[in-house]
């Protein structure tokens, strides 16, 4: 099972990861050669975001329909031909089409092997594999800093986006020959009878107790790690691009022991009868600290190190929520549960990232270069004003509906 079904599946999340953080590196690379903006830099990379959120909720269909092996071996084809695209673009547009491309492309990257796991892997053990596919997520985060720094050196941006497109091709052929052939008969309702059953997902007073806080701390974790950890070291930290590189490694590796840490946990905890959902809260709840940190302003570059590194331990806490979503309804919804709730989570982290960039543009940039510290604190309260409402939503919302949400079943 390991060598047919978890490795295919977690070589093409470490690549969606990967994807996902490049263009942290890269960043500096962009604004010089094509001129961009902090608005035109959260836009390009947010758009890997909302691409992939327009997917899901189709996405979801297709897998509890087709199966995992075959959705996410077509998909990744998009993946390479984004990839590729990107490589030649020569104007906003075409890396606003590449990056589009790119997020709709690696759409299932999680989802289908959430989906493949629920038919091969025991139902108390699912947080644990689970941990274990996001930790390989965690490995593509750290290929997307220091690694891809120094691949850049050598061939430049744009033969990073080459190798990229080869090894996405790579994987597609991997899982779709490699992956067993098991619950890929389609179901006897309609797609629209499958349309329909979204309804119960969300008509679910568990959803909407759940959902918006997981969405906003997502949405903030994407937004600060993905694209702005890099500049705002370099403009509110003052690091140069060698030491910047070395703590992106270092958050990468953080979010790489998150993952793992957090799959480890869930799997002791279900002895105990506590949900993953209650230990993701709390560790979202957590990573509001290091956040809060930041509106500080820079420090020593250990020190900066230590408070990036807890924010991407904590910051993975968010995705403990999606075992114990797929063990609360019936398992033949199991696709389109995770799906649900990526779709919200990727349509803020779009909206996210987006509204950092415009924030941050608000106040004049700094005389030698780089972006307003102002810009980069107003950017981050405002993340933080969001996450603190709707954890207060997570704690009130069975008081305001007036029915208790019992977690049993995500057990």
């Amino acid at each position: 099972m390991i060598l047919r079904v978890f490795l295919p599946f977690a070589i093409g999340y470490f690549l969606s990861f990967l994807l996902r953080v490049v263009n942290g590196i890269i960043a500096p690379d962009l604004v010089s050669e094509l001129n961009l903006d902090a608005s035109d830099l959260g836009l390009l990379t947010s758009t890997f975001f909302i691409a992939f959120a327009v997917t899901q909720l189709p996405l979801g269909l297709l897998l509890d329909r087709y199966g995992p092996r075959k959705v996410e071996s077509t998909l990744m084809l998009f993946t390479a031909a984004g990839a590729l695209l990107f490589s030649w673009a020569d104007n906003f547009y075409v890396l606003l089409l590449a990056r589009g491309l790119i997020g709709f492309g690696v759409s299932a990257c999680m989802m289908a092997a959430f989906k493949a796991y629920v038919s091969w892997v025991p139902k108390d053990r699912l947080p644990l594999i689970n941990g274990c596919h996001l930790a390989a997520g965690g490995l593509g985060a750290i290929a997307g800093t220091a690694p891809v720094e120094f691949l850049a050196a050598e061939i430049g941006w744009r033969g990073v986006f080459v190798v990229l497109a080869a090894l996405a091709v790579f994987v597609a052929v991997l899982i779709f020959f490699a992956i067993p052939r098991r619950d890929e008969i389609p179901p006897n309702e309609t797609i629209t009878q499958q349309a329909k059953e979204y309804g119960q997902i969300f008509r679910s007073s568990f959803f909407w107790r759940v959902a918006p806080f997981t969405v906003m701390s997502q949405a903030a974790f994407f937004s600060l790690q993905a694209l702005w950890s890099g500049p705002w070291l370099r403009d509110v930290a003052g690091f140069e691009r060698e030491a910047v590189a070395t703590i992106l490694a270092a958050i990468a590796f953080a979010v790489f022991v998150g993952f793992l840490l957090g799959g480890l946990v869930t799997d002791w905890v279900r002895r105990h009868n506590i949900s993953p959902i209650t230990i993701g809260v709390y560790a979202m709840i957590l990573c509001l600290v290091p956040q809060a940190v930041l509106l500080w302003g820079g420090s020593s570059f250990y020190t900066m190190g230590a408070i990036w590194m807890l924010f991407g331990v904590l910051g993975t806490g968010g995705y403990l929520i999606y075992p114990g979503f797929s063990q609360h309804f019936p398992s033949y919804l199991a696709g389109r549960v995770n799906t649900a709730l990526n779709s919200l989570v990727f349509v803020v982290a779009f909206a996210g990232q987006w509204a950092v960039g415009a924030v941050i543009e608000l106040w004049p940039g700094q005389a030698g270069g780089g972006y307003a510290v102002e810009g980069y604190q107003a950017g981050i309260v405002m993340l933080l004003v969001v996450q603190i409402m709707t954890a207060g939503w997570y704690f009130l919302q069975p008081l305001v509906v007036g029915k208790k949400i019992d977690f049993k079943e995500a057990d």
